[in-house]
């Protein structure tokens, strides 16, 4: 008899341009004959107790995809803005794909009032992408809620679609769809309003099944990549924005008085190289879809959230490691490099983003203040997260990061043109650093025989896989289950 995450797999019955999943799952997932058949253990038995415990005490989970990790589409015409990669996306080739995709931009306007008509619209379809620096393939998503599936926990989407048989399995997890252009801070306050809405859920259904009020309800989170970030500014300060006067918000660890377990998985704590270099290059998903230019990619917030830390010696001048640019949030360093709207390459694309506006000096003068507010926030917003700060003794932050693959750690600019090339690699998982995840300050400075951070971790897995491939690992899947089931 087939087993119950193999019954679950089987259910799945979606498509990806034209291409079934179960087919694109299998070719992922076949055995071939230089592929080493090593054993795992057989979660689905060692959990069967734990996932069948009806216990009213058990942490419900919430799942924050990263950047990229939830489909976009119009609000009031459902047209995809991303995520229908068969056809049916914004195709930012086009004026009106661009337009569609591209943040608005308005002088003397803040970032969190510039407002357009695209919102989530549910987590993304299954597909493998690589852009902004942070790679996406959603079927790691689909693995993740299977494994949570045979610790009994029942996700809504994939129960509702019918993709997953979950049985009468009595526990729930949501998927948390957000607009991952937009600041993390704006998506902690509505993290905060989406908790505060499934944890009403959460007691109605312990009332009905128990007949008790339960009041103490806490969820365990389980944040990938750029989810993480999110997640941890949530935890630290709840729905607090980021104060008018540059000050940093009160901490009050808000958040932790919903979530006791938080298990970040390759998350760009220290932020990431490619993060940069997608800002100043440009990006192109995949092949079959049309790049985006670096005038597009910079008009989302959020990616300037994702730049490295210069004290961690992340960019460099004309290869020379005595010459670090300590300050990649400085808008001068922008200006020096020709990066951004300061580069003449721009004009095009940003007539196309800004075609109201008189002239190209206009429109450069837009996104140059533009560029000026999206530094300054992710300027304050990486400040806020990198001071020190012990977490309450009753909230568990854990990381799962990749440490086996050689992943660029800094970049080297050329004095002359600002272009960016790859000067040195550091362990990681391809894409986020080792040091990044961990969030280590000793990167750049002295080493000192323990780890200096300011996350608090209170447990680290490392894995050999890359930034795709974590959440897909055996040795993941059963690790995760013994943190949300049994400690």
């Amino acid at each position: 008899m087939a087993s119950y995450s193999e019954r679950m797999m089987f259910r799945f019955s979606g498509r990806v341009g034209g291409v079934s999943f179960l087919g694109l799952l299998w070719f992922v997932s076949a055995p071939a004959g230089c592929i080493d058949q090593r054993e795992v253990a057989d979660i689905g038995e060692i959990y069967r107790s734990a996932a069948r415990d009806d216990n009213p005490q058990r942490r419900p989970v919430i799942v924050i995809p990263g950047i990229l990790g939830s489909r976009l589409a119009q609000r009031d015409t459902g047209r995809v803005v991303w995520g229908g990669f068969g056809g049916g996306y914004a195709d930012p080739s086009t004026p009106d794909g661009a337009r569609l995709f591209a943040m608005p931009m308005g002088e003397g306007t803040a970032l969190a009032d510039l407002r357009d008509d695209v919102v989530a619209d549910g987590a993304l379809d299954r597909v493998r992408l690589s852009v902004f620096g942070l790679p996406l393939e959603l079927n790691a998503y689909f693995n993740l809620l299977v494994t949570l599936g045979v610790g009994g926990y029942r996700d809504q989407q994939l129960a509702i679609a019918g993709a997953v048989d979950y049985g009468e399995a009595h526990f729930t997890c949501f998927q948390f769809a957000y607009d991952w252009r937009r600041s993390n801070v704006e998506n902690a306050a509505l993290l905060k309003a989406f908790i505060e809405e499934k944890r009403e859920y959460i007691r109605g259904q312990l009332r009905k099944k128990y007949g008790r009020d339960c009041d103490d309800v806490k969820f365990g989170i389980v944040a990938h990549s750029m989810g993480g970030l999110l997640t941890r500014y949530f935890l630290r300060y709840g729905d607090a924005p980021l104060p008018e006067n540059g000050d940093l918000p009160e901490l009050t660890w808000a958040g932790a008085q919903y979530v006791d377990k938080a298990i970040l998985v390759g998350a760009p704590n220290a932020g990431s190289v490619s993060a940069l270099d997608q800002l100043v290059r440009g990006a192109r998903p995949a092949p079959i879809i049309e790049p985006y230019p670096a005038a597009l990619v910079g008009t989302i917030p959020a990616i300037y959230e994702l730049l490295p830390r210069g004290r961690h010696g992340a960019l460099i001048v004309d290869n020379d490691e005595s010459r670090v640019v300590e300050d990649l949030s400085d808008i001068g360093v922008w200006r020096q490099y020709h990066w951004g709207p300061f580069d003449s390459r721009q004009a095009r694309p940003l007539a196309t983003l800004l075609p109201d506006a008189a002239d190209d000096d206009a429109r450069r003068r837009v996104a140059i203040d533009h560029l000026g507010k999206c530094l300054t926030n992710a300027r304050r917003f990486q400040a806020a997260l990198d001071r020190p700060a012990t977490p309450p003794a009753d909230l568990e932050l854990c990381l799962y990061a990749g440490d086996a693959i050689a992943t660029p750690a800094v970049l080297s600019v050329n004095s002359r043109d600002g272009s960016l090339s790859t000067h040195a690699t550091a362990a990681g998982d391809g894409t986020v650093p080792r040091y990044s995840a961990l969030m280590d300050e000793r990167r750049g400075g002295a080493y000192r025989p323990t780890l200096q951070s300011p996350v608090g971790w209170r447990h680290i897995t490392f894995l050999f896989e890359d930034h795709l491939g974590l959440t897909k690992s055996a040795t993941f899947s059963d690790n995760i289950l013994m943190e949300l089931l049994e400690l």
